[in-house]
């Protein structure tokens, strides 16, 4: 419109120059109106972009940082949920953030032993300046100088000691050679005399004194006796005490002879109800109990009290004898197959085979190290070959008529806990506190088979079955599992006691004469029958104030069961 209408002014004839001052038009543009706030404001955060500290937290950068960007100091408020206000990603050290340096050893051992000696040192993270770390003052006195660099008075200090050797090895070229070689003349120490012994002879060394001699052969002699007791176990005198009325009858026959009409009545066993006797005579607690072989006329007991003792069973139901002969306490006993002498392996380090009848010892073995189960080969024609499981993991075996060991068989991981001889005596199966079993045929130190499983655990007891096929073992998961004693060694899945609690004890498990029932003890002094077929528990008895560690079967009487425990009592129940 104002165009218009300026055009309409000018074409007005009527309308003199003169008459109307002249007009000055605004410039107009015909482009459309834009607004350049965004433009400014993209211009502006590509500059912040390039001058912004990188956060060290993101993976992917879209431009090319600056070096200073990349070295920059983390800004911005403490990490609320950080102790030192350092996010969790950012720490590579248990106080922080530990920032890397390349610093050579020589320079860093150089500025470590100044901070030692002098109490300063450079700071590495200085990149160019006098920046030091630690006394200042100490810095200022030594005028910077490391323990590498040697400081102008010490400089001088060593050109005078110097010129002064110098000068006396003028003087040793006047001395005698042969002089100046020899370690007891004056030349030589006055050549040496920087030596930490200048200025003092040593004679040939002066003979010892009578003490000095008797202290040295009681210090020897100590010595001597440790090794010794490392290698071998305790010694220890044995004594035995018989405590019965004879040790023969009017017949002759000794004390140990089974009755003659001991057999058994029938096959079939039932669960004992009642306690018929209790022996006691332990001071300490009884660690295993075993009746003596086919008759069971007699039961020996294992004390922690270091004494093993044999009681009667059928009779007067008294100690018979007690054997002396470990320094401490017994862990387990053995009987032979005729009985007439048994193994005892105690704490102290020695296996000990007596004379059940007399109490002699006949012989003593040891390694060095604890037995933790010891066996005789059941064959009769190998009743002179003993097995022992050793703390060192290893069982050792010895031929007890030459008293030497003939066998070592070393796999297990862990010390021995049991030995148990299967299929026909050919081969024995072992467990250890490694969690597994091992089958070693006899004689020969090899594995024929390794059975370990993610969800075992130790077996500290094993008991054959009375048919020959199946093994108990003891678990200290709470459970008593079965292995066959077939080819493959399988887990029978399908029979599973459990109910007693023994984690932590060598509770022992065995079974009844016929197989129809297997039996335990348990931490809480109790013990557990379960029926073989079902699995299922019979019966429970309260035995023992304590732990019932031992249990075991009488081999002719069907009802009747002996427990032990670490009450120091041994109960006869019916």
């Amino acid at each position: 419109m104002d165009l218009l209408q300026t055009y309409s002014d000018d074409q007005n004839p009527n309308s003199s120059p003169e008459s109307s001052p002249p007009r000055l038009l605004p410039p107009k543009s015909a482009a459309p109106q834009v607004d350049d706030t965004m433009l400014a404001l993209s211009v502006a955060k590509n500059r912040s972009v390039l001058s912004r500290p990188i956060d060290p937290t993101q993976h992917l950068v879209d431009f090319n940082p600056t070096y200073d960007q990349l070295w920059a100091p983390i800004y911005g408020p403490s990490h609320p949920y950080a102790k030192d206000g350092l996010a969790q990603g950012m720490r590579n050290h248990k106080l922080g953030f530990v920032e890397d340096a390349a610093i050579e050893p020589f320079i860093f051992d150089e500025q470590y032993n100044t901070f030692q000696n002098y109490g300063y040192a450079a700071d590495p993270s200085a990149s160019a300046g006098y920046n030091y770390v630690g006394d200042l003052a100490a810095l200022q006195k030594n005028d910077a100088v490391s323990v590498y660099n040697i400081p102008q008075h010490e400089q001088k200090k060593r050109k005078i000691e110097k010129r002064k050797e110098n000068e006396d090895g003028e003087e040793d070229a006047e001395m005698d050679p042969e002089e100046v070689a020899n370690p007891a003349s004056d030349a030589w120490l006055m050549k040496n005399k920087k030596s930490p012994w200048a200025g003092k002879k040593e004679g040939l060394p002066a003979e010892l004194t009578e003490e000095q001699k008797k202290y040295a052969e009681e210090y020897a002699k100590k010595k001597g006796e440790e090794k010794g007791a490392g290698d071998k176990g305790e010694a220890v005198v044995e004594k035995t005490t018989f405590h019965g009325k004879e040790e023969r009858d009017y017949q002759g026959r000794s004390w140990i002879a089974p009755p003659r009409d001991a057999k058994a009545t029938n096959d079939h066993c039932y669960i004992p109800k009642r306690l018929v006797h209790t022996w006691s005579g332990h001071t300490k607690g009884v660690s295993a109990i075993r009746f003596f072989p086919n008759s069971g006329h007699l039961i020996l007991s294992a004390g922690l009290d270091t004494k093993v003792k044999i009681w009667d069973v059928f009779n007067t139901g008294k100690c018979m004898r007690t054997y002396m002969g470990h320094s401490k306490g017994v862990r387990d006993i053995c009987f032979s197959n005729d009985g007439s002498k048994f193994l005892s392996a105690g704490y102290d380090k020695n296996i000990k085979y007596w004379d059940t009848e007399t109490g002699q010892v006949i012989s003593t073995f040891s390694t060095g190290k604890v037995p933790y189960v010891v066996k005789l080969n059941p064959d009769e024609d190998k009743q002179n070959v003993l097995l022992a499981g050793m703390s060192d993991k290893k069982i050792v075996q010895w031929d007890m008529n030459e008293g030497k060991i003939t066998q070592e068989y070393d796999q297990h991981l862990g010390a021995v806990n049991t030995i148990t001889f299967v299929d026909n005596n050919r081969r024995f199966v072992t467990s250890s506190d490694d969690k597994s079993l091992r089958v070693w045929e006899f004689g020969i130190p090899v594995v024929i088979k390794y059975i370990s499983e993610p969800h075992m655990h130790s077996m500290p007891s094993i008991s054959l079955h009375p048919n020959s096929n199946w093994l108990a073992a003891q678990s200290m998961d709470n459970q008593i599992l079965i292995y066959s004693t077939r080819e493959k060694f399988q887990l029978n899945k399908k029979k599973r006691f459990a109910g007693h609690v023994v984690a932590g004890y060598a509770c022992q498990v065995n079974f009844s004469p016929d197989g129809r029932f297997v039996f335990s003890g348990d931490g809480e002094g109790r013990c557990w029958f379960w029926d073989w077929k079902t699995c299922k528990v019979f019966k429970t008895l309260r035995c023992h104030d304590g732990v019932c560690i031992g249990a075991a079967w009488h081999p002719l009487e069907q009802s009747k069961v002996a427990t032990c425990g670490w009450d120091g009592l041994i109960k006869y129940w019916d």
